[in-house]
């Protein structure tokens, strides 16, 4: 078995440099690299920060004005005929933005870039939500009804806004699964192996990978995922709406107890973050760019906005009017990066593990050790220590298991711009199964398929490439949709509100 996950990982050798290039492009090239201060920004860069500024102007910086709009609008209680709640569809998004990614993501770019890194977080997000905003308005300007659910994102608005080419929404909707796809066995390895090590921390006992409780474990996983995947949308939203709410509160409130033990430090931490992102050496030399970078690139990863990976959730949503569930995008991403990347990023900065004198030690470990070796620092005490690791793992596997849910059950969102029929569905839900079991034997085997995973990197910025113009095509529309809805003069939401004559259920919605 060794040999065969040997080669697969030697076979995807490419796919790390691959991706590292077109992050970077063009800042790989001496010309423009030698350029000052824009020589740190690649085009990526440009074209998600560029395209947060440009948007929060064009919508009036909504993701502020009518962020208390969007609390009210998550807190109302509405009868739902078809589709989810506006809630749940928001608990659905949560559940995919809010990952693994916000601890290990959050660790990986203050190991590379500094505390800094955590700034260009902030700002990313920020700008951000302008851009989920436009994609989950365009997502619900779009969305189709298929029986007593709602199907839409990227492939839906995709393919009606490039000329309602068939083979435009079938190409999206392969790009979408094909990218969920390389991501899955990251989060069924990072789901069983974090349940190993919560068993370990109860038990005082080093379990080895290969035994029969990780089988067991990781037979467990399978099964139960089957059961709530093949369940379809609103089996998988009954779940999501109960675990992202515990998970979230849980480990928000297990970091702010970590704080109030080390209030001493919070200043430290504020001085290290903004320091590290406006100190004249990083400016103008080489590390503002990783700075820059890691920040972007990691808040991308964690909270998705530009890459219209989360737009399906947004498209189930029953929602009164499309501007209504792109506020809530917009506070998704609010919740993701602003609040629980924020968290992650007071614990591992205020444990100095990333600058003390062990600082080369630390930066070799593992993902996420490098996490609970601050958590250690921050908690002197074996039992202390102990328990705040388990509460912490215990988050880490709700949010690599609510992810992988989300990612089977946009997949399956997406497989509908191809093929509507049962059958095509379930196959779809089945591969996404078995591709998330590769993962869980991967951490039963103990390897690491690094090259692999490296996908999730390159199937980010590729969607984003894809996704962010599309976008541009349609913003005229949303903001259309936008005038409509500030406006709040009772009129229905319909075609001709935008200037078209292809919102299907919109227009039948209005004639009811």
């Amino acid at each position: 078995m060794q040999g065969i996950f040997e080669s697969i990982n030697g076979i995807f050798a490419f796919v790390g440099p691959l991706s590292d290039f077109l992050w970077d492009f063009p800042t790989n090239f001496e010309w423009y690299s030698s350029i000052p201060l824009l020589g740190n920004f690649s085009f990526a860069i440009i074209l998600l920060l560029g395209s947060g500024i440009f948007f929060s102007f064009r919508i009036g910086f909504m993701q502020v004005t009518y962020f208390k709009k969007g609390i009210k609008i998550m807190t109302e209680k509405r009868k739902v005929d078809t589709g989810i709640s506006p809630l749940a569809a928001f608990l659905l998004s949560s559940a995919m933005r809010v990952g693994p990614g916000n601890i290990i993501g959050v660790t990986g770019a203050i190991a590379v870039g500094g505390p800094g890194a955590l700034f260009w977080m902030w700002i990313s997000a920020f700008f951000g939500m302008a851009v989920a905003y436009m994609e989950g308005v365009l997502a619900q300007i779009f969305k189709e009804k298929k029986n007593d659910e709602f199907i839409g994102g990227l492939p839906f608005y995709g393919r009606k806004l490039l000329g309602n080419k068939v083979w435009i929404g079938v190409f999206l909707s392969v790009l979408y699964i094909l990218y969920a796809f390389c991501c899955l066995p990251a989060q069924g390895f990072n789901v069983v192996s974090s349940v190993g090590r919560m068993a370990e921390i109860v038990t005082g006992a080093t379990i080895a990978t290969d035994s029969a409780f990780y089988y067991a474990v990781g037979a467990l996983i399978i099964v139960l995922t089957a059961v709530i995947a093949f369940g379809g949308i609103k089996k998988v939203t009954k779940w999501t709406d109960k675990m992202v709410p515990v998970m979230a509160v849980l480990y928000i409130i297990t970091v702010l107890i970590l704080i109030l033990l080390n209030l001493g430090s919070v200043p430290y931490f504020f001085r290290a973050v903004f320091g590290g992102a406006f100190k004249p050496e990083a400016f103008f030399g080489g590390m503002f760019g990783t700075v820059l970078a890691q920040g972007v690139k990691r808040g991308l990863m964690s909270n998705e906005a530009g890459q219209g990976t989360i737009t399906m959730s947004a498209a189930a949503s029953d929602a009164k009017h499309p501007c209504e569930q792109g506020i809530l995008a917009s506070i998704g991403v609010f919740l993701d990066t602003i609040v629980i990347c924020t968290l992650s990023g007071f614990v591992v900065v205020m444990a100095h593990c990333w600058d003390g004198p062990d600082a080369a030690a630390w930066a070799e470990l593992d993902k996420l050790p490098k996490f609970t070796e601050s958590i250690a620092t921050l908690t002197p005490g074996t039992a202390a220590n102990a328990l705040v690791t388990f509460v912490i793992t215990l988050c880490f596997c709700m949010f690599a298991y609510t992810c992988l849910l989300g990612m089977i059950s946009f997949s399956e969102i997406a497989a509908n711009r191809i093929r509507k029929d049962k059958g095509f569905i379930n196959v779809v839900r089945g591969i996404a199964l078995f591709v998330a079991a590769f993962g869980i034997l991967c951490n039963i085997a103990g390897l690491e398929l690094g090259n692999l995973w490296a996908f999730s990197d390159l199937g980010n910025i590729l969607i984003v490439f894809f996704n962010v113009p599309i976008v541009y095509v349609g913003a005229k529309y949303v903001l259309r949709a936008t005038k409509h809805y500030k406006k709040n003069d009772g009129t229905p939401f319909t075609s001709e509100v935008i200037g078209r004559t292809d919102c299907t259920f919109w227009d039948e919605r209005a004639e009811k």
